[in-house]
């Protein structure tokens, strides 16, 4: 299970949340008309629950911008086997991942791309509770206990933070249960990875108070946490059109919630209301958002000198090589995989309306 996938009682309630939103796998990219008219219909799987990682779909639906383009789009719950899958298998059209994902499939023979890349920089940050003296930097988490989710990815990037600082990487790991903060909590663990534009805004707005560090501080290269949309290369193939539609219309939803952060938190909430989000909450997770500018450069984004969504091949590929050189690659036979998989290979800006610059 890859890095995207560690907020678990956000998996839960993604999972809950199935039983109540039927999945049209009929409509899948299969060019069925909707009842308002000739509108292409497309399916958007989520990666997990909703939350501001998902916002600018949500905001170009809310907005009309795929019904301008042409689009019928559902948005839909995450599948049980995860949407890297199901788009893999043509269940879903386009859903939520990362380009690390995207390698960490590929490895394993699925056929997907990243087409949209919307974080542009790290945001993950590894956490023990501040209540716990005993740790206040990387080195301290040698021969503690991590909660995880059994991921290569976290293994590698733990135990590189804490060589970095001094420390051996040597530490023992406990499955996270319902959710980390309560792992955390309960003692079972000293120790775990949350995200700073979503656990870090809850942590800091209704507790627990955390001590945390952030990768790049710490000897991990390149960017981990590259967010963005996915389809499979297969619809590539027969339909670059419509990924391009998609893909556009999306882009400009991604771009008005960077221009109106409050706004766009609204949207969210009202047109999920299945996650039920506290508006304050998501508001503030879009501020931090847009003040640590995780999107790229709002003021050349706005001047048009800078593409919003596009792809950063030399940070994801500094990351590859990094996962490559920790063993952190595995086939579908359990085989660690000693090559880098090439971001270059992985993934594609062209379906993008460019930058004027």
């Amino acid at each position: 299970m890859t890095r995207s996938l560690q907020r678990s009682w956000r998996i839960l309630i993604a999972l809950l949340a199935t039983l109540a939103v039927a999945l049209p796998l009929a409509a899948c990219g299969g060019g069925a008309s909707s009842d308002t008219g000739a509108l292409r219909k497309v399916t958007f799987m989520l990666s997990w629950a909703a939350d501001t990682n998902h916002i600018g779909v949500y905001v170009a639906k809310n907005k009309g911008y795929y019904r301008d383009a042409g689009l019928d789009v559902d948005i839909v719950a995450v599948a049980q086997s995860g949407a890297e899958q199901a788009v893999n298998n043509g269940v879903a059209d386009f859903a939520l991942s990362n380009l690390t994902n995207v390698s960490t499939f590929a490895v394993k023979g699925a056929h997907i791309k990243q087409v949209m890349q919307v974080q542009q920089k790290t945001s993950a940050i590894w956490c023990a509770l501040a209540s716990n003296k005993t740790i206040t930097r990387p080195k301290d988490l040698d021969g503690k206990t991590f909660a995880t989710f059994g991921s290569n990815e976290s293994d590698a990037v733990v135990r590189r933070m804490i060589q970095t600082d001094g420390g051996k990487g040597d530490f023992d790991k406990v499955t996270v249960g319902t959710s980390t903060f309560q792992t955390l909590e309960s003692g079972r663990a000293d120790f775990g990875g949350f995200y700073e534009t979503w656990e870090g805004v809850e942590a800091k707005m209704h507790g627990p108070a955390l001590t945390c560090f952030t990768e790049p501080d710490y000897g991990v290269p390149g960017n981990a946490d590259s967010i963005g949309i996915i389809t499979s290369d297969k619809l590539i193939d027969t339909d670059p059109e419509l990924v391009k539609t998609f893909v556009q219309a999306t882009q400009r939803g991604y771009e008005y919630a960077y221009d109106h952060g409050g706004e766009a938190a609204s949207i969210l909430v009202k047109e999920a209301p299945e996650a039920n989000l506290e508006e304050d909450f998501v508001k503030e997770s879009m501020n931090v958002i847009i003040d640590g500018q995780y999107w790229g450069d709002r003021k050349q984004i706005d001047e048009g000198t800078q593409t919003l969504g596009a792809i950063d091949y030399d940070g994801t590929q500094q990351y590859f090589d990094f996962l490559a050189q920790s063993g952190a690659y595995t086939d579908s036979y359990g085989n660690v995989i000693h090559d880098a998989p090439q971001s270059k290979d992985l993934a594609t800006d062209r379906f993008l309306k460019q930058a004027a610059k």
